[in-house]
């Protein structure tokens, strides 16, 4: 059994019929319930293919989840982190972040953004531009999509995305850095 430090990651995204009276106990027993019946056994093995636990994956699913607004990029996402974690490199992205620095009562939201370079150097477990590797906790609930891209990831070889400058909410994928940086929005 793994050492769960969190139900976060683990409350199944979905629209659920949960009776005003229910109580808390019966609300996380019904996503929970809802995780493993979604989660099921090819994605299991997805995960164990790519030398996850089930709680890596679910880690590295919920940083896909805040990363992708584009369901059918979140394979080429998982490609990313992959290789970046293969070589060694830094994951570098900005959910962990955002989830570093927490609730921002200037906004209202627990997700800033626009970052800034001074964001970037928060001191903290879950800040992938600081640590290697994963976080030590899943960030956010990810959806069946992201559960999917993590078992199922697009074999690529690109190593960055970025924001398409188009508001789309697609990115753009490069190999290396310079052509990461040549994506950037002018």
């Amino acid at each position: 059994v793994e050492d769960v430090r969190s139900l976060e990651g683990f409350l199944f995204s979905g629209t659920y019929v949960i009776p005003r009276e229910a109580e808390l106990g019966t609300v996380f027993e019904t996503l929970l319930t809802a995780f493993t019946q979604n989660v099921d056994p090819s994605i299991l093995d997805g995960f164990a293919r790519q030398g996850l636990s089930i709680y890596e994956a679910v880690t590295l699913a919920s940083i896909i989840e805040k990363e992708a607004v584009v369901d059918d990029e979140k394979p080429l996402m998982a490609s990313v982190f992959f290789n970046r974690l293969e070589q060694g490199i830094r994951l570098e992205t900005d959910p962990t972040v955002q989830y570093s620095l927490g609730f921002q009562s200037t906004t209202q939201s627990w997700w800033k953004s626009p970052l800034s370079l001074s964001d970037l150097s928060v001191d903290s477990p879950y800040n992938t531009y600081k640590i290697f590797g994963l976080p030590p906790t899943p960030i956010s609930n990810p959806d069946l999509n992201s559960l999917r891209a993590v078992a199922f990831p697009a074999e690529t070889p690109y190593f960055y995305f970025r924001a398409a400058c188009d508001g789309s909410g697609r990115h753009k994928f490069a190999i290396t850095f310079e052509e990461h940086l040549n994506n950037a929005c002018e």
